[in-house]
């Protein structure tokens, strides 16, 4: 039985069916959603609620002020569908690569288990599997769902 459930969340629809399907079969286990914030993708400078199109620089206050707001805003997300199955989560994240970071978290820390969506894009036409999610299923040393 698993003890510690990893599930890497996005913010993607299939991240939060991997979050709700871990809670419902893993009932016993500790979750851990764990977001990584991926330094190539440019969603973290050019959020909604922003008055410009001005994107700020990686690494810049504006830039990290940017990605906090953005990872608080997931993880409160996060805890009200914990709350949906009156479970506590832990929440953890890093800046970097997603594919390296989540298996050398899988590696590293005590985890039994990874419950993972099969992508985080929002196009259905697209592969079935992403990049992150294929180098997941194949690296990491414990047991991989991939909800799809």
């Amino acid at each position: 039985m698993s003890r510690t459930v990893l599930v890497p969340v996005d913010g993607s629809p299939l991240s939060f069916d991997a979050l709700r399907h871990a809670f419902r079969e893993f009932p016993d286990a500790e979750i851990v959603a764990y977001h990584v914030v991926d330094l190539f993708r440019p969603d973290y400078g050019t959020l909604e609620d922003r008055d410009s199109t001005y994107e700020p620089m990686i690494g810049t206050a504006a830039w990290d002020r940017a990605v906090d707001n953005a990872t608080d805003q997931l993880f409160t997300e996060v805890t009200d569908v914990a709350d949906e199955y009156d479970r506590s989560v832990v929440t953890d994240s890093d800046i970097g690569d997603p594919k390296r970071l989540i298996v050398e978290y899988a590696t590293v820390e005590d985890v039994d288990h990874v419950v993972i969506g099969s992508h985080g894009r929002l196009d259905e036409r697209r592969p079935l599997y992403g990049s992150v999610t294929e180098t997941v299923v194949r690296r990491v040393p414990v047991p991989v769902t991939v909800i799809r």
